[in-house]
């Protein structure tokens, strides 16, 4: 898949260690600790220093406590570099890359230190669906798309002829992981790649990135000085992993490269391929605003309890926009990111296919979103609750502590509101008479200090 920025909302967050490898994208530079919360959210990069470089190493333990993360281990694993990137020669002989070019691409590589402090931090604050949407769902955004639209309309008739994929998602994409080309980080990826390929925590995931990183440059595609990106590896308009890159990487001119960072037939084309080959329905929509009627049982808002939309129908909801569904044996699921007090959707197949692009929730919310805007449609009908205030770190773990206390959770409080926690809370929410919607607000944590 196309690898993008999981900038990870209040109650929406991902664990898994794909998802964090696979997600530190463009967006997450650009915004930093705006939406941290999980394995998926990169920390920010700290300031530069006074004449410019980047800052150095913390030369501080991890936060994660992992014993590849102490400050002795990462010294110790910095020293033996070089010889760790050496040591992936058999390797990179046996996907083709030649000794010359290994050495070449090779030469001169030293250890970005200052990732390891990018890896494992854990920012205190999270950030409120609606402002984030706020954020990439703007005017400017939208103008610049229509724009880009506009100009390449002979390369997006190009992919959508071939791909069957809905050109606003391919654009709504590359405006929201780069701003249209304008913020894909600026980091070596062979640098970065192999940084995490020798030193920290997550090596065998790295590992693979930084070989797929030098077949892309050994077969000719890009140049060394195109292969940049973010602190993880991801790289170009539409944030690809090298790993990725290979997999759906292709050739939408048929010059012979496959050229996703300048070349707009490929990036458009290799992008729709991506969405395509991950499952995209042709002609369907991503999903659907609805109202939620009121003493909803939102025990069913729940990716994995799929209904068709009549049967949504005959549970009480409705279009936002009082429209009829134009298929009504869709299959979706029930999304409610801001609670009973905050609009709902039903999300399609092709929502599902978005988040394989990248899995969070609110990200693919405003590809979709976004997507609808540049198509001409208005903006979501209900509004959001936005006078609550998002908890702290500190807050989320007290939260799941205070759930765990009472026998509603059993995971590890770890201040992150995922899967798990929101169905603690419902359940707790259930207990006590309110809407179980799963919605971590300050006034349930009073509510659990107060039980």
């Amino acid at each position: 898949m196309i690898i993008a920025a999981a900038l990870v909302v209040s109650n929406q967050v991902v664990s898994s260690d794909q998802a964090f490898a696979q997600s530190q994208g463009g967006l997450a530079d650009l915004f930093g600790n705006l939406f941290p919360g999980s394995k998926s959210s990169p920390p920010p990069e700290a300031a530069l220093g006074g004449d410019g470089s980047a800052p150095p190493w913390s030369g501080e333990d991890g936060a994660s406590g992992h014993p590849l993360m102490t400050a002795a281990a990462i010294r110790q694993a910095a020293a033996n570099f070089d010889n760790c990137v050496a040591s992936m020669w058999p390797d990179a002989a046996r996907r083709n890359v030649t000794r010359e070019n290994f050495e070449r691409f090779t030469a001169g590589l030293t250890p970005d230190l200052r990732i390891m402090d990018l890896l494992d931090s854990q920012p205190e604050f999270t950030k409120a669906i609606w402002d984030y949407l706020d954020i990439l769902v703007n005017d400017n955004r939208l103008a610049k798309g229509r724009e880009i639209l506009a100009k390449y309309k002979a390369q997006f008739d190009a992919a959508e002829k071939a791909y069957g994929v809905d050109r606003y998602a391919v654009a709504a994409i590359w405006g929201i992981e780069s701003n249209y080309s304008t913020q894909m980080g600026d980091r070596s990826v062979l640098q970065s790649t192999a940084t995490l390929a020798c030193i920290g925590r997550r090596q065998a995931y790295f590992k693979d990135e930084f070989l797929s990183a030098l077949e892309i440059l050994n077969r000719g595609d890009l140049r060394p000085e195109q292969l940049r990106g973010s602190w993880a590896g991801a790289f170009g308009p539409t944030q690809f992993m090298p790993t990725a890159f290979k997999r759906y990487a292709v050739d939408g001119d048929g010059d012979g490269r496959r050229d996703v960072v300048d070349d707009p037939a490929d990036l458009i084309a290799s992008t729709a391929n991506n969405l395509k080959k991950d499952g995209w329905q042709t002609g369907q929509s991503w999903g659907y605003e609805v109202v939620v009627p009121k003493n909803f049982n939102y025990m069913l808002a729940d990716r994995a309890k799929a209904m068709t939309l009549a049967q949504w129908q005959q549970q009480g909801l409705r279009r936002a926009n009082n429209q009829p569904f134009p298929h009504p044996a869709d299959k979706a699921y029930l999304l409610a990111p801001a609670g009973a007090e905050g609009p709902g959707f039903l999300m399609l197949q092709n929502f599902r296919v978005i988040m394989k692009y990248n899995p969070a929730e609110a990200y693919a919310l405003a590809i979709g979103h976004f997507a609808d805007r540049l198509r001409g449609a208005p903006p979501f009908v209900q509004p959001w609750p936005r006078q609550e205030r998002v908890l702290s770190r500190a807050e989320r773990l007290e939260l799941q502590q205070l759930l765990a206390q009472r026998g509603f959770y059993r995971g590890t409080p770890d201040g992150q509101i995922g899967g798990q926690t929101r169905e603690a809370l419902r359940s707790f929410q259930a207990s006590i008479g309110t809407p179980a919607d799963g919605f971590a607000t300050s006034d349930m944590l009073e509510r659990l200090r107060g039980q």
